[in-house]
């Protein structure tokens, strides 16, 4: 099932880099939310996708949005990947892929490695309210989400 704009954002609880529990209800009324779905931490794409918004942070903060990057990888590796990479925002393991499944976000095969049950590359916008805004589920893992159009989303929350 893939999730449109306008529909209630599915609710979670995971675990971020810092083994802390973070959940979506953690920001209503509060923040907008950038959910980024990302196949596997350390991959060239992942990196280019991830290390863009952390140099354009302040545009999503000044859009009054949390950046969430969400993933199969362990807590460990995001932990190791997030510090590499100096990500300014919270990496939360999916492992086992049930929240990215949630939002129709998930390969139940990935194209590549006979790997099972990754996240597929895909961006949603979440208004305040837990209103979805913006939905992209990207086909191919090579491509990147249109970040153009999220912050064009983004600044017409607020």
């Amino acid at each position: 099932m893939s999730i449109q704009k306008g529909d209630q954002a599915p609710a979670f609880t995971l675990f971020n880099s810092d083994k802390k529990e973070i959940s979506l209800e953690d920001f209503k009324g509060k923040s907008n939310v950038l959910l980024l779905f990302f196949p596997l931490a350390f991959t060239g794409v992942c990196t280019t996708e991830l290390c863009s918004v952390r140099d354009a942070i302040s545009v999503y903060e000044g859009a009054d949005a949390t950046v969430l990057g969400i993933s199969v990888d362990s807590l460990f590796t995001l932990e190791k990947f997030k510090a590499e990479q100096n990500l300014n925002f919270d990496l939360l393991s999916d492992f086992g892929g049930n929240v990215a499944e949630s939002y129709g976000a998930l390969y139940e095969e990935f194209p590549a490695f006979g790997m099972k049950r990754v996240g597929k590359r895909s961006a949603f916008v979440i208004d305040k309210e837990g209103t979805v805004q913006y939905t992209e589920v990207l086909a191919s893992p090579g491509d990147l989400p249109n970040f153009e159009a999220i912050q064009k989303c983004l600044k017409t929350l607020n």
